[in-house]
C-alpha cells in the first residue's frame, strides 16, 4: 500500500521531462477551459430570462461587431506583426494542415455516417459536422487564455500570444475558402428541394438550381451567386470597356469571392501583403512606424474580441439544442467523432509531418497550434452555411452539444499535447 502512494505521489507531484509535474500539467491545460467556461456562463447568464441583457438582437449585433471589425483588427495586427517573407515560406505546412484536417475528418465523418445510417437527409450534413473544426475563434480563445497564465510552458507571454495568434490566423484563409466552397456545396438541399420533409403534402420542388436559389434569395441574398447567368454577355454593340467590367462581374459572382472575402480573410490578406514587404512593414507594423498608431488602434479593438465572441457564444446556448430530426444516435455519433476519433488522426498527421522535416525545428507553439486545428469542436461558420441551406435548427442543435461536450475533451487533449510537447 505504502509503495502503491509512494508512486501516485512521484507521478503526481515529481516534474516529468519538460519540467512540470503531471498535477502542473493538468492546472495549465484546464486552466484556460475554465476561463472559457466562465466567460461562456456569463454570456449565458446575461441573456437569461432573468437577466436578459443580451437578446437574441443583442448577440446577433455582438456577432457582427466580432466578425466584422474586432476579430479583423485582431488578425491584421498580430499576423502583420509577426509573419515576413522567409516565415510565409516556413509556415507553409499551417494553410495545408488546414486541408488535411477537412480530408481526414470527411472521412471519419464519412466513415461514420455510413454506420449509424443517419435520417434522410442528412447523410452529407453528419460528414461535414464531423469534418469540419473550427479553426480560428475557439484557438484564439485558447491561445490568449494560455499564454496569459505565467507558468504556461510557452515561455514569454507577450511572444507566446503574438506566435499563437499569428499561425492560427495564417490558417483561417484557407479555412473560409474550405467552408463557402466545400461546405457550401455537400450542404445543398436534397431533390425535393428542402430539409424539411417531414409532411407528405409538401409541394414537390425541382432538385435544379431554382430551389437552391430561392431558400439562399432568402436568407442571404447578398451571398448567393447568380447561377441563372450561364456565361458572361457577349453583346458586340456594347462598348469593349462595359463588356470586360460585366465580364468581370460575372467571374466574381460565379465564383462566389463574396462569400470568401470576408473581413477576417480580407485582413489576413493585408497582413500578409503589408508583412511580408520591408518597407510597407516598416511604416504600420514596427513600433518606432509613423502608422503604428493604426496598428496599436487595431490591437486594442483585438482584445476585445476573445470576451465578446465568449459572451455571444454563452447566450446562443440560452436557447438550448431546440428541436432536430437528426436523434440521439446521429448526434451522439458526430460528437464523438469530430471530439474523440479526427484528434489523434491530427495527432497522426502532425507527428510524421515532423518526422519528415516539414515543420519549423524547435517551434513547440507551432505543433501546439497544428494540433488545435485537429482537436476543436465543429467550425460555427458551417453552422451558418446549414443556417443559409435550410437546415439551421440540425446545426444549432449539434453545435450546442458539440461545444458542451467539447469543454472535457478539450481540456484532455490538451493535457496530452504538452505531455508531449515538453
Amino acid at each position: 500500500m505504502e509503495r502503491t502512494e509512494r508512486f501516485l505521489t512521484e507521478v503526481i507531484m515529481e516534474p516529468q521531462k519538460g519540467g512540470e509535474s503531471l498535477l502542473g500539467t493538468i492546472r495549465i491545460a484546464v486552466l484556460p477551459i475554465a476561463k472559457v467556461f466562465t466567460m461562456c456562463f456569463l454570456g449565458f447568464l446575461m441573456a437569461s430570462k432573468y437577466v436578459n441583457i443580451l437578446p437574441a438582437s443583442g448577440r446577433k449585433l455582438l456577432n457582427g461587431l466580432v466578425f466584422s471589425l474586432l476579430l479583423p483588427c485582431l488578425i491584421f495586427a498580430q499576423l502583420g506583426t509577426a509573419i515576413t517573407l522567409e516565415k510565409m515560406f516556413e509556415w507553409w505546412f499551417i494553410p495545408f494542415n488546414v486541408i488535411l484536417a477537412t480530408i481526414s475528418g470527411s472521412v471519419i465523418g464519412l466513415i461514420i455516417a455510413l454506420i449509424v445510417n443517419p435520417p434522410y437527409p442528412f447523410f452529407k450534413f453528419t460528414i461535414i459536422h464531423i469534418g469540419i473544426g473550427n479553426i480560428g475563434n475557439v484557438p484564439l480563445v485558447l491561445i490568449a487564455a494560455l499564454c496569459r497564465d505565467k507558468a504556461n510552458p510557452f515561455g514569454d507571454a507577450d511572444k507566446c500570444s503574438q506566435d499563437g495568434n499569428a499561425y492560427i490566423s495564417f490558417g483561417q484563409w484557407v479555412g473560409a475558402i474550405v467552408v463557402y466552397t466545400y461546405v457550401f456545396h455537400m450542404l445543398a438541399p436534397p431533390p425535393e428541394g428542402t430539409f424539411d420533409i417531414k409532411d407528405e403534402h409538401l409541394p414537390i420542388k425541382s432538385p435544379a438550381k431554382d430551389s437552391s436559389q430561392s431558400l439562399d434569395t432568402d436568407s442571404f441574398p447578398e451571398q448567393v451567386p447568380l447561377l441563372s447567368q450561364e456565361s458572361a454577355p457577349t453583346d458586340s454593340s456594347a462598348p469593349k470597356k462595359h463588356k470586360i467590367k460585366d465580364f468581370l462581374k460575372f467571374l466574381y459572382e460565379k465564383l462566389k469571392l463574396k462569400q470568401i472575402l470576408q473581413p477576417p480573410i480580407i485582413a489576413s490578406i493585408l497582413a500578409i501583403v503589408i508583412g511580408c514587404v520591408p518597407l510597407l512593414k516598416r511604416l504600420i507594423f514596427t513600433t518606432d512606424a509613423p502608422l503604428y498608431f493604426f496598428t496599436d488602434s487595431c490591437l486594442i479593438l483585438g482584445e476585445a474580441m476573445i470576451p465578446c465572441i465568449l459572451l455571444a457564444l454563452g447566450g446562443n446556448l440560452v436557447d438550448g439544442p431546440g428541436s432536430s430530426k437528426l436523434g440521439l444516435r446521429t448526434t451522439a455519433a458526430i460528437i464523438f467523432g469530430r471530439l474523440v476519433l479526427v484528434p489523434p488522426t491530427g495527432l497522426g498527421i502532425v507527428t510524421l509531418a515532423d518526422k519528415l522535416g516539414f515543420l519549423p525545428a524547435g517551434d513547440k507553439m507551432f505543433k501546439f497550434v497544428l494540433l488545435l486545428q485537429h482537436t476543436m469542436p465543429t467550425s460555427v461558420l458551417s453552422g451558418a452555411v446549414a443556417n443559409l441551406r435550410g437546415c439551421g435548427r440540425e446545426a444549432a442543435a449539434v453545435l450546442f452539444w458539440v461545444h458542451i461536450f467539447a469543454v472535457f475533451s478539450m481540456a484532455g487533449w490538451i493535457i496530452l499535447y504538452l505531455n508531449i510537447l515538453f
